[in-house]
């Protein structure tokens, strides 16, 4: 099985390839026994590759690992126990040699906001919102933080939560690399099939392996793909903190990826198709995909993204309703699951106001561009009409 997605490096490079190993190991033990104690002794000083304990290696793991390593064109990869704690743990081990400060796009996920806020921020992790698609703004924050000696992480997503922004990798990784920062982009929206943030120069990819790549909503995960520069500091300080995904989970997690690109193209090409169907209704006011010539980052979609491959999420907004119309539309969805995750095989929404983005102060809500009449689709895999029909009945 391959996925290949679009050549964006300069000069006439082949678009690259990834192989998904199928075949994999599955281990669920929590230690291990080892009649050979030298051996042991070899393993845990790192002096020979095996296994001694789960907690620093799995098979199972491995394996896991060894897909997304793949399918990223990373050097490495860590399995974590969800994507929350992944971006924890990868913000952790860029973050022990520099300043601990982190320059993030204001169009960002929730929870993420408050990751840095709540969570890193009391530990001494100073944290500043910049407009990623604005380059200039980021060169100006880069540059001040290089300055002032400040400079540690630049954080992003590849297509920004719930509004669908998409910043320019290959420009802000250049920017960053000038400026002696590492650029960390949450992959999880666009996958692999569709980005590849490392080829394009980032430094760390996270991923909350729950949505796209395991795909069926039964199992929950992350995922951290680093260059090598990262790695080893990675997998050593997770030896310790222990973040990492259960074998079980890992094994459902590649159960999924076996079905990834399939689902994903499908996933694609419905959102694209609903998107076009929504921009014709009266009582929607805006919406928002990334396959829209008038996209404010669109000549950005173009380079970085396959030919009409943009993605399962679709946003929008209903006509001049308040929460409560909101509410009632989203009761009327009969088929459409109401859920706070996306990436199933089913389509579901969410409301962002009250979900995703709850805890996100109303001046910051409003510098991201985010309205209470917005609603956040993840489309599944269903027949387009029948998806088309159901949000058609609850509009009516």
């Amino acid at each position: 099985m391959k996925i290949q997605t679009k050549a964006v490096h300069a000069g006439d490079r082949k678009p690259a390839q990834s192989q998904i190993p199928v075949s994999t190991p599955v281990h669920f033990a929590a230690s291990w026994i080892c009649s050979d104690q030298a051996e042991q002794d070899r393993i845990f000083g790192a002096e020979e590759k095996g296994f001694a304990y789960s907690r620093y290696a799995n098979p199972t793991n491995e394996a896991l690992e060894a897909q997304i390593t793949a399918l990223e064109n990373g050097h490495g990869s860590l399995a974590c126990a969800s994507g929350m704690v992944a971006l924890q743990h990868a913000l952790t081990a860029a973050l022990i040699d520099r300043p601990k400060r982190v320059l993030c796009a204001r169009d960002i996920y929730g929870a993420t906001i408050k990751l840095l806020m709540d969570v890193m921020g009391p530990f001494g992790v100073e944290t500043t919102f910049v407009d990623t698609n604005d380059l200039a703004a980021v060169a100006q924050n880069l540059a001040a933080e290089k300055a002032a000696d400040k400079f540690g992480v630049l954080l992003m997503e590849t297509i920004s939560n719930p509004l669908l922004r998409v910043g320019d990798i290959p420009a802000l990784a250049q920017l960053c690399r000038a400026h002696g920062a590492a650029l960390m982009v949450d992959n999880t929206f666009a996958s692999p099939l569709l980005v590849r943030p490392l080829e394009l120069g980032a430094h760390i990819v996270v991923h909350s392996s729950t949505k796209y790549l395991g795909g069926h909503g039964d199992t929950m995960g992350g995922l951290i793909v680093s260059d090598e520069q990262h790695f080893e500091t990675i997998r050593r300080l997770s030896r310790i903190a222990g973040p990492i995904l259960g074998p079980m989970e890992c094994f459902l997690t590649m159960r999924g990826i076996k079905t990834f690109p399939l689902r994903m193209e499908r996933q694609c090409r419905n959102a694209q198709g609903f998107a076009a169907w929504l921009r014709q209704q009266p009582g929607v006011e805006r919406v928002f995909y990334p396959d829209d010539p008038q996209h404010p980052d669109a000549a950005v979609i173009a380079r970085m993204m396959p030919d009409g491959l943009y993605g399962g999420m679709v946003s929008f907004e209903l006509k001049g309703a308040a929460k409560a119309e909101v509410f009632s539309f989203l009761d009327r969805l009969q088929m459409v699951v109401k859920a706070t995750s996306l990436g199933d095989v089913h389509t579901m929404v969410l409301h962002p106001w009250i979900a995703s983005h709850r805890d996100v102060p109303p001046k910051q809500k409003e510098r991201m561009g985010l309205r209470e009449n917005l609603v956040r689709f993840s489309v599944g895999i269903e027949a387009l009409d029948d998806i088309i029909a159901d949000v058609q009945q609850a509009l009516a």
